[in-house]
């Protein structure tokens, strides 16, 4: 579906897709709904809903952690946010949410200025734990050696190292890089990695032993780096290349399997359907849940990299409340425009187009057609 497209004589560049490029074909058999599993499993973990909460904090609080995992999803809580840095954020999270679009990246980034306190890591970890859901926790590459123990010891059950972009082979002249291989082969839960784009980078971070893989550079609503960095991974090749490495690391490893997760680009219904179509095992929503009534954010959403010290490669958007959590994934809807009943809409797809599980969900074909909205 891919071929080398010339962009002058010295340069030559690789068509790619993204979601709205492309649709899933219906097949011959269709199925009830109500026979369709949604479930998946990751180490020892299993989940009712292939959804993972994003690590960001207009997405992700203690309490809307507990919410979405009681609801059958694995959220995954920023630990380099507002909840590590202060005692009680509410008040800061409302400020950014009052803040002109003018000065708000500057005061953001006064905001993120705190220090992290260990202390705090080990408590929202505990409080998140007492609700009896599994727990995950994210931290930067960069802050991954600095604070882990800490992570560790409040007992988080899955380790999330994420950042715009992860390497397994981060070379540096100033610091000793963060060793993937031996850190995740010391610990004792899983890890998950990324992001990741390519398929040579994906099958490299598949080797460190990481137990699934996020696939995504810049491809968010909050993200600006196809602006200010010039580096944007249209999602459905993306996701394609990545699950193509799983395929051939499955063979490599001798039957290791690698999940991979779609990360960005991923705010309505329709797009879950198609990341999981090109091979996601699972998705990441951040747009999508920052549109609760719940959410943190409070009808805002931003990353990590919106705060961004010498560089923001984000902006605090806004987005438009859709419903609670539980409408967002499970509905009703009162529109029909992707915003709510996304796991209604999965099962839907799967069942219209004649399939059970994800796993199979897989191997369903797709076409090319752009998405020309009216």
């Amino acid at each position: 579906m891919s071929s080398d497209i010339e962009i002058g004589r010295g340069k030559r560049g690789r068509r790619a897709f993204s979601f709205d490029d492309i649709a899933v074909v219906p097949s011959r058999r269709t199925r009830d709904p109500e026979d369709v599993s949604l479930g998946w499993q990751i180490d020892a973990y299993h989940f009712d809903i292939p959804v993972l909460g994003a690590p960001m904090d207009s997405v992700t609080s203690p309490e809307t952690a507990i919410a979405l995992g009681r609801l059958g999803g694995l959220p995954v809580l920023d630990l380099e946010g507002l909840w590590t840095r202060y005692a009680d954020p509410t008040p800061l999270l409302a400020e950014i949410g009052s803040l002109p679009r003018r000065e708000a990246t500057a005061r953001m980034q006064e905001i993120y200025r705190a220090e992290i306190q260990p202390e705090l890591i080990t408590e929202r970890i505990r409080e998140i734990r007492a609700s009896g859901i599994t727990v995950a926790a994210a931290l930067s590459p960069q802050r991954t050696a600095q604070f882990s123990k800490h992570v560790i010891e409040a007992g988080v059950d899955i380790f999330v190292i994420r950042g715009t972009t992860v390497s397994a082979e981060h070379v540096s002249s100033r610091a000793e890089p963060l060793n993937l291989k031996r850190f995740i082969y010391e610990l004792d839960v899983p890890v998950i990695v990324g992001g990741a784009a390519s398929y040579t980078a994906a099958l490299h971070l598949m080797r460190t032993g990481a137990a699934g893989v996020l696939v995504g550079f810049g491809g968010g609503a909050a993200h600006t780096t196809r602006t200010s960095l010039g580096i944007h991974a249209p999602m459905a090749s993306a996701v394609a290349d990545v699950a193509g490495a799983r395929r051939d690391y499955l063979d490599e490893s001798g039957g290791r399997y690698v999940h991979v997760i779609a990360d960005g680009g991923v705010g309505f219904s329709g797009d879950v359907v198609k990341a999981i179509a090109c091979g996601a095992d699972a998705v990441m929503l951040g747009a999508a849940l920052a549109r609760a009534t719940e959410a943190p954010g409070g009808g805002y959403h931003w990353g990590p990299e919106a705060h961004h010290g010498e560089l923001p490669r984000g902006e605090r958007v806004k987005v438009r409340r859709a419903g609670t959590i539980e409408e967002i994934l499970f509905g009703p809807s009162r529109a029909a425009d992707g915003r709510t009943n996304m796991m209604g809409a999965l099962r839907r797809a799967m069942a219209t187009t004649g399939y059970l599980e994800l796993k199979e969900f897989q191997r369903i074909d797709v076409v090319v057609s752009p998405h020309q909205p009216s």
